[in-house]
């Protein structure tokens, strides 16, 4: 703030009187505003009114910079292995009392804490930010950025990270992502200005600059930056194969107490289980290449049945899958945490 005095008494005068004092500066004023502030002054010399002197005195309200990022939902955003662009919020508020260019930056966190529950265990790729066109919805209105450009006072914008994660992670691993915004100079629009320090002058009738920020999650206050995190927690299938066979008939023994020789029956059994507490495996495909030796029993494959207690088994499946003379092939339905679904199909030793 700057201040420019006059002096308000004449000579000869019996009195000095101030009639008001300069108002106090409300917080949201704009900065570059300049406050006024007149006074008259008035007097008499031997019983005769003399003419009023006045005086005014004005200041330059400076720029106090203020910028808050904070995560948009309150909660991990939850992913699959492999998954390309998976989407997270948060909101960046300008809090100063002038418009800002804000720069974007995207950092990995590395191990310690994550935002919610676990730890910081691996890193996204391939992040890009977008500025949400107004509808607080990602889509294809959105556009990318580096930076947010003549953000108004007191006005949020919500920005979208975007990151690839990659393969091999397991259920409840975290990637913690750090959004910092960092204030620099508006005033030319299409255009980042440039990045404002403290004034280390007070200079009159000059806009001076006060970086008035708090801490966010990895930058001090008072540097005019602010940061937040949020979490990608893994949500995965994790699956395991168990194949099994036995004797279901032979030509000597038929059904009773049968043996594996040329000419017996065996049954297939591919049991395919997804581990509690991930998420469902879809678009499930097994695939089983005939062995040697043996003859496929056609309309023999049945998809989707179950095993029991003791993990044996059950031919409780319904008709489907293929043969295509090598290989035995068959889809099965999404697999829930926790669950196992078979194939099952049958062949004759030769």
């Amino acid at each position: 703030m700057k201040k420019l005095g006059k002096s308000l008494c004449a000579a000869g005068s019996v009195a000095c009187f101030a009639m008001s004092a300069a108002p106090a500066l409300a917080d949201g004023t704009t900065a570059g505003s300049t406050i006024q502030n007149n006074v008259s002054v008035s007097y008499q010399v031997g019983g005769v009114s003399q003419t009023a002197e006045t005086a005014s005195d004005e200041f330059v309200v400076d720029r106090k910079v203020n910028v808050t990022v904070s995560e948009l939902d309150g909660a991990a955003t939850l992913v699959s292995p492999g998954a390309l662009q998976q989407v997270t919020g948060f909101q960046v508020t300008n809090l100063s009392n002038d418009a800002l260019d804000l720069a974007l930056t995207v950092d990995q966190q590395s191990g310690g804490a994550a935002t919610f529950t676990g730890t910081d265990t691996f890193d996204t790729s391939n992040v890009t930010i977008y500025l949400d066109d107004g509808n607080g919805v990602f889509d294809a209105g959105d556009t990318v950025v580096t930076y947010l450009d003549e953000l108004a006072a007191d006005t949020s914008a919500t920005v979208w990270v975007l990151s690839d994660v990659p393969l091999g992670v397991a259920t409840d691993e975290v990637a913690t992502v750090v959004l910092t915004a960092d204030a620099h100079q508006a005033g030319t629009g299409g255009s980042q200005g440039a990045e404002l320090t403290t004034t280390a002058t007070n200079t009159a009738n000059v806009v001076d600059t006060v970086l008035a920020d708090g801490a966010g999650a990895t930058d001090s206050a008072n540097d005019g930056a602010f940061s937040a995190t949020d979490d990608y927690r893994v949500l995965a299938a994790a699956l395991s194969v168990v194949k099994t066979s036995r004797v279901v008939s032979d030509p000597i023994s038929g059904t009773t107490n049968p043996k594996s020789i040329p000419g017996a029956t065996i049954e297939y059994c591919i049991a395919v289980s997804n581990a509690s507490g991930g998420a469902s495996a879809t678009n499930v495909t097994v695939t089983d290449p005939l062995p040697g030796n043996v003859t496929f029993v056609g309309s023999s494959i049945l998809v989707d049945g179950t095993v029991d207690g003791g993990g044996a088994c059950q031919a409780d499946g319904v008709a489907g899958g293929s043969f295509d003379g090598t290989n035995v092939t068959g889809s099965l339905s999404d697999i829930a945490a926790g669950n196992t679904l078979t194939l099952v199909f049958q062949a004759t030793i030769d």
